[in-house]
């Protein structure tokens, strides 16, 4: 009888937890199948205490999921523009939760990084069923969406379309062939390669577009104190990191010669100088290119850059904007605090400045650059708060400073780790830079 009373319970059991299952309602299933598996994880959306939740300003976990999405205004600032919610019911082309999941449909504004980052895009059904369920008014409650979707194992491929190159006689385009990056790491390597110029030109704009997972893409040149044993040759990739993941110094010494040209820390993006102001290459020159890929997946995973120059004709007003690249390399967070870090670097002769921008790691949380000297000392002229998509702010009329004046960076951190962090080329380390261009006054 003993064992009779508990079959009988057993099988009340599993009858129950079948029909709860049943009972999910459409967000329960996205909870559950999706959001609890693939974004609500540590390290991402978990809760406030992710190192990227000042990134995003969002937080997956499970009681506060749906009030989180629901008509809520995104931090990417492209998105705002385009009046995007993250989700907006009966609306999926306007929420931008679609778009950050749905590789066919990212939109070329950049939104930021395909979703979940360093991760296995979401099935095809996966990606329906959320899209189904955004057009059915995305409610809380009850079952809108057929679950048979979540079903279908079908690997959404990534669509990624080549950046178009210049028209002739218009610029020119710059190819890194797409390469491997092996599961569980950090691939960042240099190629020296030459334009293919063979008069000099003037560049306005920038237009870079890279495949997902991208932590970062530079472009430098090198000063004129790099030594001739350490110039690289040329069409050559330079890992700094080994399979096993252990530094290749030889191959990060030339780091310490760079002069910052442009770049890119999202997969898109577009980037102009202000009217009559242009970047000179000369004839025949090489570029240094630094490509930086995060996998946090178990398969290997392709990078892609594409890389647009457009030049204009030179004309009497137009002047020569130079690299701004101020770099801190001499800092320490402490273990779990916030700490600010306050530096000053000083022109030694008169410049206006015409676009600044901003470069950190994950810890990075707030960055403000303050005006040095002069009758303006101490102004702030650029904030912000998102490490992965920092502003970039160009000045119309330029910022003047004389010889002996020049910008502070002061740069708050959030180390959220058990240990001491310092600078460093891993996503893991800091680093803490200002970018950008000045011309001569």
């Amino acid at each position: 009888m003993r064992i009779t009373h508990y079959l009988v319970l057993a099988t009340a059991l599993i009858c129950c937890n079948k029909k709860e299952d049943k009972e999910l309602s459409s967000f329960d299933q996205i909870q559950t199948q999706i959001l609890n598996t693939s974004c609500a994880i540590s390290g991402c959306h978990q809760s406030s205490k992710d190192v990227t939740f000042l990134q995003h300003g969002l937080v997956l976990e499970k009681s506060t999921s749906y009030d989180n999405l629901i008509n809520k205004n995104p931090k990417n600032g492209n998105a705002l523009v385009d009046k995007l919610l993250l989700v907006k019911p009966f609306k999926a082309d306007e929420s931008l939760l679609y778009h950050k999941i749905h590789f066919a449909d990212h939109h070329q504004s950049d939104y930021g990084n395909l979703m979940p980052l360093g991760l296995p895009p979401l099935y095809e059904g996966q990606v329906e069923f959320i899209r189904r369920w955004i057009e059915a008014g995305a409610p809380k409650a009850g079952k809108v969406v057929d679950e048979s979707l979540l079903e279908d194992k079908t690997i959404m491929v990534e669509p990624f379309e080549p950046l178009e190159a210049p028209p002739a006689g218009k610029g020119i385009q710059v190819v890194i062939p797409a390469f491997d990056v092996a599961p569980n790491f950090e691939r960042e390597f240099f190629v020296y390669k030459k334009l293919g110029n063979t008069q000099d030109i003037y560049v306005n704009r920038f237009q870079i577009k890279m495949r997902p997972n991208s932590h970062h893409f530079l472009m430098y040149d090198f000063n004129d104190q790099l030594p001739l044993l350490f110039k690289p040759s040329l069409d050559v990739i330079r890992d700094i990191r080994n399979p096993n993941g252990t530094s290749i110094p030889f191959n990060m010494i030339t780091m310490a010669y760079h002069t910052y040209v442009a770049g890119s820390q999202t997969t898109y993006s577009d980037f102009q100088l202000p009217e009559n102001v242009v970047f000179m290459f000369p004839a025949g020159v090489a570029m240094d290119l630094n490509s930086h890929y995060v996998n946090k997946s178990t398969t290997t995973i392709k990078g892609e850059i594409f890389m647009n120059l457009y030049t204009v004709e030179l004309t009497p007003l137009t002047k020569i904007a130079r690299p701004i690249n101020f770099g801190n390399q001499s800092f320490n967070l402490p273990p779990k605090q916030r700490t600010v870090i306050v530096k000053d670097y000083l022109f030694d002769r008169p410049v206006k400045i015409i676009s600044l921008t901003s470069h950190t790691h994950q810890l990075g949380e707030k960055f403000v650059i303050k005006i040095k000297g002069g009758t303006r000392n101490g102004e702030v002229v650029y904030t912000s708060s998102d490490w992965h998509h920092p502003e970039t702010t160009n000045y119309s009329p330029p910022i003047l400073l004389k010889s002996n004046e020049g910008l502070t960076s002061e740069i708050t951190y959030n180390n959220t780790k058990d240990v001491a962090i310092k600078f460093g080329l891993t996503s893991e380390d800091e680093m803490g830079i200002i970018f950008g261009y000045f011309i001569e006054n």
